[in-house]
């Protein structure tokens, strides 16, 4: 017999041998394979089989490897603001072309609906109401950032970029909802579609409330309302207002799509979520319309205020130039002027000049000047 074939027949049991010699179970005396670890970078990572989670947080590897083999499954990768190494691997993993990789490391994308080869890549803006006090000319009313859907045939990764947004919700309400999730990645797009318009109709409400608060004390009797304060919020309105305008066109894009996009059984649930976001878009408009004419109102009140101004300023100009006048004349020291000579000329001078103001103070009040 060969001997190199009775080495490797006994090699194997060696290990097992000098194990229980020393005391210890067979399957330690081999040393484990070192196990991956999540990136700080991963939120989350599942496997969905059948519209329910496998039970674990796989690596992303793993997971997809695992994906691909069950029929009916999927793995559904979270990250938060990824670096470039972390991004660069996942885009390895999951066959991601350079350019979606590129497109996921950087923020502030304008929302679209992009197809690169067997993946969609769908991005839309999120949007957070910050609470504050009160208004000043630097409060910051609206957090908005953006999160970036990837969909392939067995897998979906979202990529969220800011602190608004989470997705967490929307993990935990889908995974509620087994009959919606067994349709696939395409599921995962319609929560998290769901969940942006959401936001958005909630930041409207609050939003709302501070424009109530800015009209009121445009409208007030004293008139408080710091017209800065008023920029701001135009401002942060048309910041919310570009985070959700242009969300309509890719919506009724995934809507209307045939090929490549949602499975015929979602296609109402994304009807559903781009009528809500009609509503909100109508809201915003109406918000920035308001906004417009509290601006024009303030602006005329103020303009208002500097003529009413200027018309006491130059009411009490012109009592003063009496004064001038009579004090001017009077002051000349010619040789030869009436009443200068006259007892009483001083007392009657300071008459007359007192009868000349308050005959204009009276006229200048009746007439709204003063």
């Amino acid at each position: 017999m060969d001997r190199s074939a009775v080495r490797t027949r006994r090699g194997p049991r060696l290990p097992a041998l000098l194990g229980r010699l020393l005391g210890r179970p067979a399957d330690a005396a081999a040393t484990p394979a070192a196990r991956r670890s999540n990136p700080d970078a991963v939120v989350d990572c599942a496997v969905y089989v059948n519209g329910k989670r496998e039970p674990g947080r796989p690596h992303y590897a793993d997971a997809y490897a695992h994906s691909r083999r069950t029929r009916r499954s999927f793995v559904w990768l979270g990250l938060h603001e990824p670096g470039a190494a972390v991004m660069a691997a996942v885009g390895r993993t999951f066959g991601l072309d350079e350019l979606s990789v590129a497109q996921a490391l950087a923020d502030g994308h304008r929302p679209t609906v992009q197809r690169h080869g067997d993946v969609t890549l769908l991005v839309l803006r999120t949007a957070g109401y910050v609470e504050h006090t009160e208004l000043t000319d630097t409060s910051e009313v609206i957090d908005t950032g953006d999160v970036m859907v990837f969909l392939g045939d067995r897998f979906v990764i979202t990529v969220r970029h800011g602190a608004a947004g989470a997705l967490a919700p929307v993990r935990e309400d889908i995974q509620r909802r087994a009959g919606v999730l067994a349709e696939g990645p395409w599921a995962v797009a319609y929560a998290v579609c769901a969940r942006m318009v959401e936001l958005y109709l909630e930041v409207s409400g609050h939003l709302e409330r501070d424009l109530e608060r800015v009209e009121e004390s445009v409208f007030a009797r004293d008139g408080s309302a710091d017209i800065q304060h008023i920029y701001q919020l135009k401002r942060e309105v048309v910041e919310f207002k570009r985070a959700v305008l242009p969300l309509q066109a890719p919506l009724r894009d995934l809507v209307e799509r045939r090929d490549g996009g949602p499975p015929p059984a979602l296609q109402r649930w994304f009807v559903d979520v781009e009528a809500r976001l009609t509503r909100a878009v109508d809201r915003i408009g109406g918000y920035d319309d308001l906004l417009n004419s509290i601006l024009q109102s303030r602006l005329a009140q103020l303009a208002v205020d500097q003529n009413n101004d200027m018309r006491k300023i130059a009411a009490w100009a012109a009592i003063a130039a009496t004064q001038t006048a009579v004090a001017g004349i009077y002051g000349m020291n010619f040789a030869h002027m009436p009443e200068l000579g006259w007892r009483y000329g001083y007392a009657a001078a300071l008459l007359l000049m007192a009868l000349a103001a308050v005959t204009l103070y009276r006229l200048f009040r009746r007439s709204g000047w003063l």
